[in-house]
């Protein structure tokens, strides 16, 4: 399954005004069922207990992720946006553009004994995949790592973050025309 997501992804990737798109692959539900199949492969066998996604693709991918392995999905959110109850809060280190984002979760969304997965579209510094995992283990969870579509870490990154799973990677996409 994880070839033809990858495939698929392939198909439906585009660069636009120098920026990657992937969000036609939401578009065609057999490359969603393809992608979200070979995102969880790797977990299958994991006893997850909760998927987190972060603001906005993370929320696509995780929730559809979370449905598939039949686990909860817990939201981290970046700031600005309306987000009721206690919270953890963090503050991301630089990301690819340099920004730091603040990222919030429900603090009682995990805890002790659950066994958590980031889902999401893209890794390139990992900076809120690795705050994503500080937050889940704040509230006690256990972390069993990312799988995300297109993984572009560097690898001395790779220690923060625990086990990486990718459909492909970024030298794998065809190169921006131009």
């Amino acid at each position: 399954m994880t070839v033809l997501a990858r495939d698929l992804v392939l198909e439906h990737f585009r660069w636009d005004q120098g920026h990657a798109d992937v969000w036609a692959v939401f578009r065609d539900a057999e490359a969603m069922a393809a992608v979200v199949a070979g995102l969880v492969a790797p977990f299958r066998d994991a006893r997850v207990t909760a998927v987190c996604g972060i603001e906005s693709r993370g929320f696509l991918l995780g929730g559809a992720a979370a449905v598939a392995l039949g686990a909860g999905f817990v939201p981290i959110r970046k700031s600005g946006s309306l987000f009721p109850g206690d919270k953890v809060v963090r503050r991301t280190p630089p990301d690819y553009r340099r920004r730091r984002h603040t990222l919030r979760m429900q603090r009682g969304s995990l805890g002790v004994g659950d066994r958590v997965v980031l889902v999401d579209d893209w890794i390139e510094t990992g900076s809120q995949a690795a705050t994503a995992r500080a937050m889940a283990e704040e509230c006690g969870a256990g972390w069993l790592g990312c799988s995300v579509v297109v993984d572009q870490l560097a690898e001395e990154r790779r220690a923060l973050l625990g086990p990486v799973h990718a459909l492909l990677t970024a030298r794998e996409l065809p190169a921006p025309a131009g």
